[in-house]
């Protein structure tokens, strides 16, 4: 049986702010790509699978194989909490800041409530899990974002056009002359983002938006989540949302990263797929 994975010391990091990190990422890795960590359980190595901290062990080799070609990494909380391994994504991100300092941490929670409750959540994110930033749905508005900006030197990643079909049925909604999404982008980038340190997320599989939303923000980061397993052209989605310095998206690749083997070679096939996604998007880049 391997030897069970000793949780690291939990530790103060310099201050640096979430924009500031990613930014450094994107010149000194030359690198705009995102890996998603969405464990599960069902689909890893048959030698991990039955372990207790199997999610962190599986987690930190896919860290440790990519960690030099990601610009940052974002676990998804649910595929945690689902197997009660909260813990183990406190370890995962100590890990993180420790093994590759620098490496910014987006916690994919997706958080949206009223405003004493999100307070509760920031905890969560920020004091908990140490995470650098955080996804929140600002469909509540301001007041469900404003605690998240108490935390002046942490991303919040508010979500504006996602990925999957169905975001069409209200984010496509008329409201007083423009789209809803793109309301929430002028918002994001103007009266809402009072720290400096918002980002949107805009999915892949709409190039069209994704360049519209960049037309509204400037030079504000997206998260772009859709390629590999969801099928978003890296090609559009780099042209559509790529600013004038060359930086500006952290285009996210999950499964097709994760899940590239299931044999004991799993961590080297990831490093492969994230290596062919890093340069795939970088031949769009001047």
């Amino acid at each position: 049986m391997p030897e069970a994975i000793r949780p690291l010391p939990k530790r103060d990091f310099p201050t640096m702010t979430f924009i500031d990190q990613i930014q450094r990422r994107w010149a000194d890795q030359d690198t705009l790509l995102c890996v998603g960590l969405d464990p599960d359980p069902t689909r890893f190595p048959d030698a991990m699978r039955d372990r207790s901290d199997g999610i962190l062990a599986f987690c930190r080799e896919i860290v440790d194989a990519t960690a030099d070609l990601a610009c940052a990494f974002k676990p998804q909380i649910a595929y945690f909490a689902a197997h009660r391994a909260e813990d183990q994504l406190e370890d995962l991100i100590a890990y993180i800041h420790d093994r590759h300092p620098g490496v910014p941490v987006i916690l994919d929670a997706k958080r949206g409530d009223i405003g004493s409750t999100a307070q509760q959540y920031a905890v969560e994110a920020f004091q908990r899990f140490a995470a650098d930033a955080v996804t929140v749905n600002p469909y509540m508005g301001r007041d469900s974002i404003e605690p998240y900006l108490a935390w002046s030197d942490k991303g919040v990643i508010l979500l504006c056009r996602t990925s999957n079909p169905g975001g069409s049925d209200l984010q496509f909604l008329d409201v007083g002359g423009e789209r809803l999404f793109e309301r929430v982008a002028r918002l994001a980038a103007t009266e809402w983002n009072s720290t400096g340190q918002c980002a949107l997320v805009v999915g892949a599989t709409f190039p069209r938006e994704i360049a519209r939303v960049r037309e509204i923000v400037g030079d504000m980061p997206l998260l772009v989540p859709g390629v590999g397993a969801q099928g978003g052209d890296v090609e559009a989605t780099v042209k559509a949302g790529l600013t004038a310095a060359g930086g500006g998206l952290m285009i996210n690749s999950s499964r097709a990263v994760l899940y590239a083997s299931r044999g004991e070679d799993f961590a080297a096939a990831a490093r492969r797929v994230a290596q062919e996604t890093r340069d795939a998007i970088n031949r769009y880049r001047p």
